[in-house]
This record gives structure tokens, C-alpha cells and sequence, in this order.
């Protein structure tokens, strides 16, 4: 290797170890209660370990799952692992592409990149699991992206094809564990089997509290791949990493995520998805704010569409009324770290016959159950609703327990 190659990856690796200590905005000045505490020393992700897992990769024909925040710094583990000579042969594409260029649902096409001249192969089309022909020239595959520790996230389902496709044809999975930013509460109704789909694949909580390296850990411990498969994988944990911790991300993990304070009011704004309410999407503040045509209030925003964000966002070039949700700035997701349900109970309280149906099919995926929406349907209050997953959570935490690599 040249000498300047090796010290910019060098230098890459210590300003990784610095990103827990900056978010991808500068804005952020979040209260933190005890719950959820920066950690005293800098955590290290796992694409950083190469000393972990460089050996398992040398003279193997790899191919890698990775997006926009596969990166070191801002040197992306493809560039970098390419320049320590190892033999990457294509890259698998998750929602959003793999350059993260593309809105949510949008059809990601097979392809070349530009810089490096690799295949691109789309997970997230016709085919959301690797194909035999796509695996025929591959050794091994590498797992390393962001996730956010929310069960409708898909990129924990795309891992979960990748561990099936790679189980049934004897290829190895190497995961390069990142922290949970949502990793410091677990809430929400455990999905059940006939609500099962792309957007929530296991039996877990909505915020389940567990790292992309964790989860594969229980996927297999779990036999939850088809016929009860196991996968040969190889998980390269972080260091000093903790499930209290505060951990910002320096990249942005989607198109609609651009900041922290949507990074961590995801988990209950991303259940307005399945209603007649906007979160946002397509104006600046996705995953910010909440409103539809004709609810009584004087903050308002109107959705448009831009281009690789948000296509036809819902209520496109319609004034929408609404609110600006700050409960992460006011310090109230951390003091009481919870899957809140006041807003949704607030908006279909409000919901009137000229608004049309306030829930869509697609609630029933998001929540993973039917209860949730009969619950609301039935005017239970939040408390209410809350107790009805005691018995399940307890159940899952005891599971869940076996599986932590990070206390």
C-alpha cells in the first residue's frame, strides 16, 4: 500500500473515533438526563476494527451491503477497503440506493457506480433478497450500515434476506456493528405473525433496543430465517459503545432523517405513515411536524415534491395545519424515554368525516398488529394502551438479554 493511502486511512480511523461527539447538524443542544449519557471515552464502530476483521476478507471474493453511511469519517468503507486491497466485487443497494440518492419506496436499479466502476445490484426491487446467480462469485458479504433501532426501518429486513440468501448458500456475513441512536428505551407492541412483512419482519417491539450486530445474533439464536437456518456470521462490535449512550450520527441515515431531532422522534411520527396526517415530507422538517389539510391551529406547511427525497408526498401542494413537534428539544423524549401516543390519539380525536378515514391499511404493517388501531378506535387513553404491552415487553427484554454484546 502507498504510503499516503495508509495515512489517510490513518487519520480516518481517529476522526471515526471523534464521531461520537458531533451530530450531522449543528444545532443540537438537546437537555440529556442520566438515562441517555454521552459516554466518557470515544466510541469506535466496527468498520473501524480493521484488525477484527481485514484477515476474514484477504484473497475472498467480497461483496458488501452498504449506503451512504458506510463510511469512516468521510472516506466510505468501499474506498477504503479497496485501497487495502481487498477484492470487492459488487455492492448490494438497500432502500434509498447506495448512495442514499433516492426517496422512501422509491425502486432501486441494478447498476454501475460511477466512482469505482463496481456493480451495483439492487435489494430494494423485484428482488429484496440475493439470488443465487448474485451470490455465485461472492466469498463473503459485509453489512455496515446505519440503522436508527426502529422496527419498520428496512434496513434490518434487507440484513435479514442477506443472512437467509447467504445461510442456504453456504456464504459467510460479516457485520459491521454501529450504535443504536434509539438504543437507550424499548416500547412499543411486539409485531405479530400475520402482520408480517418488509417493514417488520421479527417478533420485536417497535424500538427495540438492539444494534444491527445484536439483532443478527438473535435472528440466528432465534432460527427466525426460513426453514430455522443459521448464517455463518462474524459480528465486529464497537468499542466503548453502551446502550445509554447519546450517540449522534455523522451522517444522515435517509433522505427524510436529516437530523438528529428526526432521528429520534422517528419511532412514534413514523406511525403517522398510516394515516390522513403529513409528517413532513417533503418540506424541510420530515419527521418534524405533523398536520393535514384542515386541522385547527396556526402553524402550517405545505408539501411539495424534491426530487429524491420525497416524490408526491402526501397532500402534495396542499396547505396542511398542524403542529411542530419539540418534545426531543424541550428534553422530554430523554427525562421519560418512551413510545408516545399522544399525538396520534390527539389527531384522530380531531380526525372529522370531510378529513376522510384517518387510518390507512398500511397502520396495521407499521404497528404490527390490529390491537393498536382498535384500541384508539375504542378512545383508550395512552396509559391504557401502554398496559396492554406490559406482559409482551418483559417477555422480550427477558429474550433480548441473551443477545447484547454492549450493556
Amino acid at each position: 500500500m502507498k504510503k499516503s493511502v495508509f495515512i489517510m486511512l490513518l487519520m480516518s480511523i481517529f476522526v471515526a473515533c471523534k464521531s461520537a461527539d458531533y451530530g450531522f447538524t449543528s444545532n443540537q443542544n438537546f437537555q440529556i438526563s442520566q438515562t441517555a449519557a454521552k459516554t466518557d471515552s470515544p466510541i469506535v464502530v466496527g468498520a473501524a476494527r480493521f484488525e477484527l476483521y481485514l484477515d476474514l476478507l484477504k484473497n475472498k471474493r467480497v461483496a458488501t451491503v452498504v449506503n451512504q453511511t458506510s463510511a469512516i469519517a468521510n472516506v466510505h468503507l468501499v474506498d477504503t477497503l479497496r485501497a487495502l486491497g481487498i477484492n470487492i466485487v459488487k455492492v448490494f443497494a438497500p432502500e434509498h440506493g447506495f448512495r442514499g440518492d433516492h426517496s422512501a419506496g422509491a425502486i432501486i436499479s441494478n447498476g454501475k457506480d460511477l466512482k469505482t466502476g463496481l456493480s451495483v445490484v439492487s435489494l430494494y426491487g423485484k428482488n429484496k433478497k440475493p439470488t443465487t446467480d448474485m451470490l455465485i462469485d461472492i466469498d463473503v458479504v459485509v453489512f455496515d450500515i446505519q440503522d436508527v433501532g426502529v422496527r419498520f426501518y428496512t434496513y434490518i429486513s434487507t440484513m435479514h434476506y442477506v443472512m437467509e440468501a447467504c445461510a442456504e448458500q453456504g456464504k459467510k456475513v460479516i457485520v459491521l456493528d454501529r450504535p443504536n441512536p434509539n438504543g437507550f428505551y424499548i416500547d412499543g407492541p411486539i409485531l405479530q405473525s400475520d402482520y408480517k412483512s418488509f417493514i417488520g419482519m421479527h417478533p420485536i417491539p417497535i424500538v427495540h433496543g438492539l444494534t444491527v450486530g445484536e439483532l443478527a445474533g438473535m435472528i440466528n439464536g432465534e432460527k427466525w430465517l426460513a426453514d430455522k437456518i443459521k448464517c455463518d456470521i462474524s459480528v465486529i462490535p464497537c468499542v466503548n459503545y453502551t446502550h445509554d449512550s447519546l450517540y449522534q450520527l455523522p451522517i444522515k441515515p435517509s433522505p427524510n432523517l436529516p437530523n438528529m431531532n428526526a432521528v429520534y422522534l422517528y419511532p412514534y411520527l413514523g406511525m403517522f405513515e398510516g394515516t390522513n396526517v403529513s409528517v413532513g415530507r417533503g418540506t424541510q422538517e420530515p419527521f418534524q411536524v405533523l398536520g393535514r389539510p384542515g386541522f385547527e391551529s396556526d402553524f402550517s406547511f405545505k408539501p411539495v415534491s424534491i426530487p429524491g427525497i420525497s416524490d408526491e408526498p402526501k397532500h402534495e401542494n396542499k396547505v396542511c395545519t398542524g403542529v411542530r413537534v419539540q418534545d426531543v428539544k424541550s428534553g422530554e423524549l430523554f427525562a421519560n424515554p418512551r413510545l408516545k401516543l399522544d399525538w396520534l390519539l390527539l389527531f384522530y380525536m380531531s380526525n372529522s368525516t370531510s378529513d376522510g378515514p384517518f387510518f390507512k391499511p398500511f397502520f396495521y404493517k407499521l404497528a404490527g398488529n390490529k390491537n393498536l388501531r382498535d384500541q384508539i378506535e375504542n378512545r383508550l387513553t395512552e396509559s391504557e394502551i401502554r398496559d396492554s404491552w406490559k406482559a409482551e415487553l418483559e417477555a422480550y427484554k427477558k429474550m433480548r438479554h441473551k443477545y447484547l454484546l454492549y450493556p
